[in-house]
């Protein structure tokens, strides 16, 4: 709900516990009882509340999964062959282009920016998150060939989306196991480029370890939990790195590659 007169004190003492306070620099703040049960958000003129449903969709949830001790990677994630595959890095590094780049081309989202999962029987499984990909316009542009082919998130921001309701792209609403991770990570003008690197065990481990979503939250007993279950996943699942060419127009390319790739790994499952 919207409300326009609160503070994290006043909330606190309201629900007779510690509540969490998120702010961010246009105004819109976010209130979270302890349990991560109840969520209070706030607007600023001229933020809208579409504004506040991106927050909400977006780090307000990533912080409530956190809260509820569920692991989740930095991350997009596409099905392929029946099995999410993840593309893993910080901001900026291409995760929701490339995502987008496959759902496009008719491979499922499963989840943009936050991937949750969770281990059931030995294997760990990819949760789907909601259904869009948020797409800034130079990356509408490289998919598209204009910045404005896609709505606006809300009138006073200049990010876009791509619907997953099955139009142009569609949308994993289920798990699906985790079959393979890519880790996006520097770009490269040679002519091998788009390309893709072995990465041994350790290497991977400590690279997902780093983009983790919201890693500061987590105690000293956690992080170790954390830590277990990343150096269960690096051993079962393939972790593969990609250097993208320095071309970003080559993002067809690089799809095309990614789907050749993937299939070696995952088309005999």
């Amino acid at each position: 709900m919207t409300e326009h007169s609160f503070s994290a004190e006043d909330l606190t003492e309201a629900v007779g516990g510690k509540c969490y306070e998120l702010s961010y620099s246009d105004g819109t703040r976010f209130v979270v009882d302890d349990p991560g049960e109840r969520v209070w958000g706030t607007i600023q003129p001229p933020q809208t509340e579409e504004d506040l449903a991106t927050y909400f969709l977006g780090p307000v949830m990533g912080f409530l999964l956190r809260r509820s001790h569920v692991t989740c990677l930095h991350a997009s994630a596409v099905e392929l062959h029946g099995n999410a595959v993840l593309f893993c890095g910080g901001p900026g590094c291409g995760k929701s282009t490339t995502a987008a780049a496959l759902a496009l081309g008719g491979a499922p989202i499963l989840a943009e920016d936050i991937v949750p999962f969770e281990l059931t029987k030995g294997r760990y499984w990819a949760h789907p998150g909601y259904p869009r990909v948020c797409l800034w316009p130079d990356a509408v542009a490289k998919l598209t060939g204009n910045p404005e082919a896609l709505p606006r998130l809300s009138a006073t921001w200049e990010k876009r989306f791509l619907p997953l309701d099955g139009a142009r792209a569609k949308f994993a609403d289920g798990r699906r196991p985790v079959g393979l991770i890519y880790l996006l990570g520097g770009r490269s003008g040679e002519a091998d480029a788009p390309r893709f690197e072995e990465m041994r065990p350790r290497e991977a481990f400590l690279e997902l370890v780093q983009n983790t979503y919201m890693n500061w939250l987590l105690d000293r007993e956690r992080r170790a939990e954390e830590f277990d279950e990343l150096g269960e996943i690096v051993q079962q699942v393939p972790v593969r790195r990609i250097v993208a060419h320095s071309d970003g127009g080559r993002i067809g390319e690089l799809r095309d590659r990614i789907l050749a790739d993937a299939a070696h790994f995952l088309a005999k499952g």
